[in-house]
């Protein structure tokens, strides 16, 4: 995506869009940036939204419309998944640098619109696919392209949740693919520098909740790489040890862990092997809080200096199509070629 680099001050006015778990949490970062002048805050829930704003001390907005009209030098859009194509497409009309959680959409048709316009507009956008920040994910896809680990012919990677999302959420998240599994598919073709080429999924649903939604809470898939790697991916919904997220490379050299600490929620039954000393994540805002903080750090650095995006809408759509061919071949129950959705 374009770069940008027009002569701003040092410091730049951002408006944030959205202002729940994740927005709340955008909203300490980039009021403790030193490269934020002015934050000025909307939410659709009120409430919520002047509540945010009096703890960080930003301004509020009336409306999204109001937000760009005044004067805001980016965005940074945390609202809820329905409303982040609609607001890069404003992002777009008004000439505005735009950093947005993932996805685009939850379609392809309307990600393709928004990527069609984002493109005409020529404007910078960065999605939030945090995991490129994580400094262990960073590691591995230094490890994997310096060749340290030889040849890798299969990596692992998981995604368990400590407990379901609430019902709402579930009803308009797109599923497991889309919701959960998409950070995986994002973050193992980036550590591997090749993207996912086939699927082969499979999953269940466990409970009534994600049976009315067409939906499954316990997910397993077979990823084939561009270039030969193997993957295979788990995605559940439930873990009672706590926040679970791991990727496993195993080479002829070596063999290295992404998420492996005193905090992975898993136990050895080896007699041997002392249980793990620390409680596990209690969620994904405590597991990767700094590497969010780090996304927004590197987009404000983006669009006051210039430089491509760390993650682009092109990513995301790559991404987002791995999702549905999971999806796919799920209710297909057959590998599915990630090109049938070019």
């Amino acid at each position: 995506m374009a770069s940008r680099s027009d002569g701003w001050g040092r410091t730049v006015h951002v408006g944030l869009i959205g202002t729940g778990r994740i927005g709340a949490l955008h909203a300490r970062s980039l009021r403790q940036s030193p490269l934020v002048s002015t934050l000025t805050i909307f939410d659709a829930d009120s409430d919520r939204g002047a509540q945010v704003a009096g703890d960080v001390g930003a301004e509020l907005a009336e409306s999204p419309q109001a937000l760009v009209s005044g004067g805001v030098d980016a965005i940074v859009i945390a609202a809820a998944t329905p409303a982040h194509a609609e607001l890069l497409h404003m992002a777009a009309e008004a000439s505005v640098p735009a950093f947005c959680e993932k996805p685009i959409a939850l379609e392809l048709e309307a990600t393709d619109d928004v990527i069609r316009h984002v493109a005409r507009a020529g404007i910078f956008v960065q999605i939030g696919f945090q995991r490129r920040f994580d400094p262990g994910y960073t590691a591995a896809r230094d490890a994997y392209a310096s060749g340290a680990l030889g040849d890798v012919h299969v990596v692992r990677l998981a995604t368990h949740d400590p407990a379901p999302p609430p019902e709402a959420y579930v009803a308009v998240s797109g599923g497991i693919w889309r919701d959960l599994a998409i950070h995986d598919f994002d973050i193992a073709a980036w550590v591997l520098g090749s993207p996912v080429t086939e699927v082969f999924a499979d999953g269940k649903a466990n409970g009534e909740v994600f049976e009315r939604y067409g939906d499954v809470d316990a997910a397993c898939a077979i990823l084939r790489f561009e270039g030969g790697v193997l993957g295979a991916m788990t995605a559940t919904r439930n873990d009672p040890r706590g926040y679970d997220v791991r990727m496993e490379l195993f080479g002829l050299r070596d063999s290295i862990a992404v998420g492996w600490n005193d905090r992975t929620p898993l136990r050895s039954v080896e007699p041997s092997v002392p249980a793990p000393s620390r409680q596990g994540y209690r969620d994904f805002l405590e597991r990767f809080e700094p590497a969010y903080r780090a996304e927004l750090h590197a987009f404000l650095g983006a669009i006051k200096h210039g430089g491509e995006s760390p993650c682009s809408v092109g990513d995301a759509r790559a991404a987002l199509v791995v999702a549905l061919a999971a999806d796919r071949s799920l209710r297909e129950h057959r590998p599915v070629r990630v090109g049938e959705f070019a």
